[in-house]
Formats: structure tokens, sequence, C-alpha cells
């Protein structure tokens, strides 16, 4: 468990909270782009380390992450006109561009010479892997942007579900690191079979073992860490183990061990204290990964359906996350559809930020562990002038990956030779992949 102060400082991330500005030294994800794919389009509404921007694709297909409100009189520029390369606000017509330059000032006499005095806040920005990043931290720290572990070139397919969760990042980044709980929260949807390897069906992930209380081993890096979740196979038990290996790149990012197909990753970005966009990525060769309305019908993540139009989760506490009781007394384990969604209704049942002075932990939560004293150790390091962890040369290798394979016990699943599931030579997927008609 951790004292109160800690947990404060591990989950705090507005203002100059210290995570929050170790968060901030990295590129971050502010929205997908299609959500500002059209030029001159309808901007839209971020909300990243309680701090609230607008963003929006220009007239020549460049993209802004701006300050929401107008230095004016800090009306609000979601509601502007998008033309002619800037940013208009309605209330007094005052126009900026992606980088916060102010253009014009119609309700200024041009002689006051006011519109070069006046500077926007904008931040720098980058497209990759589907989604608009942004550099939020001080100019003088910024780094050159480089391809995240889950979108390693450019001709990776990256497909990607996003929800916005009311509760903090660090119960959810637990979460998605935590091997043991998928045995029996996802047991319905991640089902034991005889295959030698886990896999990828029309509703369901196939796994190798009804072993429900996985052997943790962990190896630290200076990214964060990696660890196996090690269990027995349904075949050869007495020979074999089946070893899950998941990473934690900090600051809050999952690689998650991969199925026959396709490999899978989830990345958590604060909104502020109490929310967070939770994105969870499928990517590989185009031939093998789902395409996004598959992947996130297979999810239970599709707007309109699942989701509001702003990405907010229709199943909720009130509703009881639409459990279904009668399906739980027929077998299915939890009730709820969608597996990422079994998560959301733990994660937001836990609280707006988890009281982590309660709990008994036991020898299945080493993962859960060993990121709170990293992150602790790192933010600490941060205070006191160190640079922010998972930066510069403390960058993951490219060598590090996530895998899962059957194994002769004699192996030693850190010097295991894996690599990601990327096979060119594969038949490319229907769309409906994953769902049947």
């Amino acid at each position: 468990m951790l004292s109160h102060e800690e947990n404060e400082l591990l989950c705090r991330v507005e203002g100059q909270a210290p995570m929050g500005q170790l968060m901030r030294r990295h590129w971050t994800p502010v929205c997908l782009i299609e959500e500002v794919s059209e030029p001159d389009g309808t901007p839209i509404k971020a909300r990243i380390f309680g701090e609230d921007l607008v963003v929006f694709r220009d007239t020549n297909g460049r993209v802004g992450v701006m300050d929401e409100y107008c230095p004016h009189r800090r009306a609000s520029l979601v509601f502007g006109r998008n033309e002619d390369c800037g940013l208009r606000c309605l209330y007094h017509g005052w126009k900026m561009d992606v980088e916060g330059n102010v253009l014009e000032m119609v309700s200024e006499p041009v002689a006051s010479g006011m519109v070069q005095k006046v500077k926007h806040l904008a931040y720098p920005t980058k497209e990759w892997g589907g989604f608009v990043w942004a550099y939020m931290g001080p100019a003088d720290t910024q780094p050159e942007f480089e391809p995240p572990a889950w979108a390693p070139t450019a001709d990776a397919r990256v497909t990607i579900a996003k929800v916005l969760i009311p509760c903090n990042w660090a119960q959810i980044l637990e979460g998605a690191i935590d091997s043991a709980h998928s045995s029996s929260l996802h047991s319905s949807d991640m089902v034991p079979a005889r295959v030698d390897t886990a896999q990828a069906t029309d509703t369901t992930w196939l796994r190798p073992s009804t072993d429900k209380a996985p052997r943790l081993q962990l190896e630290r890096g200076v990214y964060g860490f990696r660890y196996a979740a090690i269990r027995r196979p349904i075949s050869n038990a007495a020979s074999n183990d089946y070893v899950r290996s998941t990473v934690f790149v900090a600051p809050a990012t999952a690689l998650i061990p991969p199925n026959n197909l396709y490999n899978v990753a989830n990345i958590n970005v604060p909104m502020d204290d109490t929310h967070t966009a939770f994105y969870f990525i499928a990517w590989g060769h185009a031939s093998q990964t789902p395409d996004t309305a598959s992947w996130r019908k297979f999810l239970g993540q599709e707007l309109g359906v699942d989701l509001d139009e702003n990405y907010s989760p229709l199943r909720n506490r009130s509703n009881h996350f639409w459990q279904d009781r009668a399906a739980m007394k027929a077998g299915n384990f939890t009730g709820i559809t969608g597996f990422p969604n079994q998560d959301v209704a733990m994660w937001v049942t836990m609280g707006p930020i988890a009281d982590r002075t309660h709990e008994r932990l036991g020898a299945s939560d080493l993962a859960i562990v060993e990121f709170r004293k990293q992150m602790l150790e790192a933010v600490r390091a941060f205070q006191s002038g160190a640079p922010a962890i998972g930066t510069g040369a403390m960058r993951i290798p490219a060598s590090v990956c996530a895998f899962q394979a059957i194994v002769p016990k004699s192996t030693d699943w850190r010097a295991f030779s894996a690599s990601y599931v990327w096979d060119s030579s594969a038949a490319p997927l229907e769309p409906s992949y994953s769902i049947p008609a």
C-alpha cells in the first residue's frame, strides 16, 4: 500500500504537480487524427493535464493545438470560425494561426499595433500513428519526436479505440500491466484452449492455459520495466511453461502480449486528476491487423453504440455497465460485453482516485508494486533536477517488446528471442474480421 502523500504524488497531474510536469517532458497524444481530418473543419475540444485545448486543421492541412480560450476575453475558440489558415473567435473576430500568432484583431484600430504584441499559447504538434501529438513542456526541453514502440514505422497499421474514463490515469495503467486479472475478469473473452499459442478468432482470444495464478518475474529498465507472467500450459505442462511478457513504458504506456495476428498496446493520457483518455491499440502489418470499425466493434467501443459522440461510455455505474445477470447465470463470468468495458467497470468503481492506503497486495501484484516504486522514484529524481524517465538515453530500446510463447522450462524468458508480430505474406483480413454477421 501507499501512504496518502505518496498516492497524491503518483496520481496528481494538474498545474505544477510534479508528475504532470514529468509527463509534459514527453510528446503526448492529444486526439485522434480522424477527429480533425478535414482542413477548415470543425475544431474540437481536448483536455490534457487539466488544461483545456482546442485542436483544428487549417486550410493548408496543418494541425494546431492551442489554449481553448481566446487571449482577448477568454471566450472558447472551439466555437470559432476555422477559415483562411486561422481560427477566428466569434466574440470580437480575433484570429490566430496554428502557431499562436495573432493574424487579425478586427475590433482594434490598425494603428494601435496591438496585433504584434500578443501571442496565443500554442504547442508544437506532430501527426503519427493515428494521433495528433503535442509537446506541452518548456520549449527549451523539447525533444525530437520519436515514433513510439507501438507505431515504429509509417507503414505499420495502427488501429485505435478511444474512450474517456472518469478516473485517474494510474489505476488504469495498473490495470493494463496486471496480467493476473485477465484469467478471471476476462475469462469469458480470453478463453483457455488447446492451441500452441495465443490466437485471435472471430469472437474471442484463445489462450493455451487454464492457470489463474501465474508466477511473476520482473526485469527493471531505465525506460520502465518488463515482466513475465508464467503459467502452466494445457499441454506438456511437465516440461513447458506458458510465458506472457508485458512491458511498461514510462510514464503511461503498456505493451501487451500479442496474439498470433497482431500486437496490442494501450496509452493512458491524463485529462486531469480524475479523467483519462484511454486508447486501446492493435498494430502490425496491414494484412493481419483489424480495421478501425471491426476493432471498435470487437471491443464494444463504437461511437453511437457504446460511446456518445464525445467518446464517453454509455455504460456507467448508474446503469451497472449494462451488466447482464442472466448471462452470468448461463456461464458468462462478468455479464459485461467487451473486455475493455470489464476493465472500465473495475477502474471506475475504485473511485475517481483510488485510495491505495487500504489495499492488501499479494504475490500477483508484483508489477503493480514495481510501477508505483519506479514512478515515485522517477518523479522525486525529476524534482531534484534529473531528466524525466523515458526520455533521451532512457528511451525504450527497439529490442524490447512484449511477447507470449510456450517455452521449455529451462528457458530464461529474459533471454528469449522475441520480435513483434509482423507477417507481410498473410492474406488481408476481411473488414468484418472479429465480428460474425
